[in-house]
């Protein structure tokens, strides 16, 4: 990407669009185009084709989604499938359209067959059934590969498809009902902690296994394979390394100096059993993540403690 290029980052409020934004900044980028969802409505086909009309970027970063854990996952099902699908039919379309150079979808680890082989290789998409709670989400983001892979084909598109695993980082979302498992357990463990409490209850058995990954080494990632990388369908991005969720209660347990004990109610859901990727691809292009899980927790905690 040249310095001068102009580049649309969308989503850029959310925590992987603002860790991209930030990275190109960094890399010395000036001319980033951002909209927030109140100025530019991604699902609006008319706004977006205006948007593309006269802004005209060079490049994309399609990181806006409508996302959530999996209570919102499974409550709003119709929600999920449609708003995804219309904001990257309106972006993928609308960068053809314009003639953008290169656009990057991110898609999500949860596209993959919910009793898919680990670690999860990128042949392995459309193998198999998807996990219920999360399937219309799921089955959005494959469609985005599909149409990045199809606008390819049929005209030309250097349109690539990226696959983060669990992301967690600066400006995540620690609501109590909507966030992921990682933020949700920064911030039961924070205000136990506030009130003196026990015990912190967590969802589950404690006994599935996730990767995590630090959504800036996402982002750098990101950078590096929009430079590197021009291919048909996706690569996997993660550290190759998990944990189970037990394990990642304790170490935030430790990172935030929790004394009470953590009680496990396996009668909540479970979710898919286990969730790593194959990274080989992308460690064979000569990209590694930096940030380590218990460094990234302390950033993370920090970030959550400046913001509530």
């Amino acid at each position: 990407m040249e310095k001068e290029a102009k580049i649309y980052v969308a989503g850029h409020r959310g925590m992987v669009g603002s860790a991209i934004y930030r990275k190109l900044q960094k890399e010395g980028y000036e001319n980033i185009i951002t909209k927030t969802s109140a100025e530019l409505d991604l699902r609006n086909q008319q706004a977006v084709t205006d948007f593309f009309a006269k802004e005209k970027p060079d490049y994309v970063f399609l990181a806006a989604a409508k996302v959530g854990g999996i209570v919102a996952n499974n409550t709003y099902r119709a929600d999920f499938l449609y708003e995804n699908l219309a904001i990257q039919n309106n972006v993928i379309h609308n960068a053809y359209a314009n003639g953008v150079k290169k656009l990057m979808f991110l898609g999500s680890s949860c596209i993959y067959p919910k009793m898919a082989p680990q670690p999860l290789k990128e042949d392995y998409l459309l193998t198999g059934t998807l996990e219920h709670t999360n399937e219309p989400y799921a089955i959005a983001k494959i469609a985005g590969i599909k149409m990045c892979d199809a606008y390819r084909d049929q005209y030309g598109c250097n349109f690539i498809s990226v696959m983060p695993t669990n992301l967690y980082g600066y400006n995540d979302n620690y609501h109590p009902q909507n966030s992921h498992v990682l933020p949700a357990l920064i911030r039961k463990v924070h205000e136990a902690k506030m009130n003196n409490e026990k015990e912190v209850v967590v969802w589950g058995s404690g006994s599935p296994m996730r990767e995590f990954l630090f959504a800036d080494d996402l982002a750098d990632a990101c950078y590096f394979l929009m430079q590197n990388y021009n291919e048909p369908h996706l690569i996997n991005i993660g550290t190759g390394h998990d944990l189970t969720i037990k394990d990642l209660a304790l170490l935030i347990k430790d990172v935030l100096g929790f004394e009470g004990e953590l009680v496990f109610d396996a009668s909540k859901p479970d979710g898919t059993p286990r969730k790593l990727m194959d990274v080989s691809k992308l460690h064979h292009l000569g990209w590694k993540h930096k940030v380590e899980l218990r460094e990234g927790i302390a950033l993370a905690y920090q970030d959550f403690e400046s913001r509530y």
